[in-house]
């Protein structure tokens, strides 16, 4: 089977729940749209999870592009011939927007790594893709972190930018494709704030598939099975919801 999630944010316990409740086994296959890092308690415990395993493909989102732009910077032995310019002003705020963002508690954790262990982590996420498409019985998914930015129906997804897929968040009262078997398959926006009723499930609507419902913020963490379009959720250990 193949499995997409999204948004895990450091909840290892919810993610370990998770994978032991779709029975997740090495004939199976994890789609992870992003952001698997900030603002949950053990962020560099589930990426190194990830890393270990081989049937998990990798997309990239905002967190791991904050991430990325910060600690390459900062992974890197310092010699008497890059002491003097090793991090100039916009990296530092760089890092401070980072933090301000949920980066804390992956920075402190990154910081007790040896260099070999903090270079693996950049690599991987360096790594990861910006989309993936998945086929299923005669429908088309398309999986992205955020959404599609200056989205055009007949634009090719290798014509966007990097950014176009990480920071945007999908409008998911329209609909991007007319064909009705192909969709759109996002995290980035937790999807309590796109039911009215508020409450942390996959949506399912125009043509999208939004799979992050919020796990760190109070919510659930979500698997969609592409084979049988089933749902499985795992509630967050997390009490308070700023969005509730």
């Amino acid at each position: 089977m193949r499995y997409i999630v999204s948004d895990i944010h450091g909840c290892y316990d919810e993610y370990q729940e998770l994978l032991q409740k779709i029975h997740f086994s090495q004939k199976d296959t994890l789609y992870v749209l992003g952001d698997a890092m900030d603002r949950g308690p053990e962020p560099i415990k589930v990426i190194k999870d990830l890393m270990m395993r081989e049937n998990v493909v990798y997309l990239v989102g905002n967190h791991d592009y904050m991430m990325l732009r910060t600690l390459k910077k900062l992974a890197v032995e310092i010699t008497e011939e890059n002491c003097e310019n090793h991090l100039a002003s916009e990296d530092l705020l760089n890092y401070f927007y980072w933090i301000q963002d949920g980066g804390r508690t992956t920075s402190d954790q990154f910081r007790t790594l040896s260099l070999e262990e903090q270079q693996d982590i950049l690599a991987y996420v360096s790594d990861a893709l910006v989309y993936e498409v998945l086929y299923e019985r005669g429908k088309e998914l398309i999986l992205v972190h955020a959404g599609i930015r200056g989205f055009e129906e007949k634009k090719e997804l290798d014509d966007y930018d990097f950014f176009d897929f990480i920071y945007e968040r999908t409008d998911y009262s329209r609909r991007y494709y007319p064909d009705p078997h192909k969709f759109l398959v996002t995290g980035h926006t937790p999807t309590l704030l796109i039911h009215p009723d508020g409450q942390p499930r996959i949506y399912q609507g125009n043509g999208h598939i939004a799979v992050d419902c919020g796990c760190v913020f109070g919510g659930c963490l979500a698997a969609y099975c592409v084979e049988t379009e089933e749902a499985v959720y795992v509630k967050s250990r997390k009490k308070n919801n700023p969005y509730g």
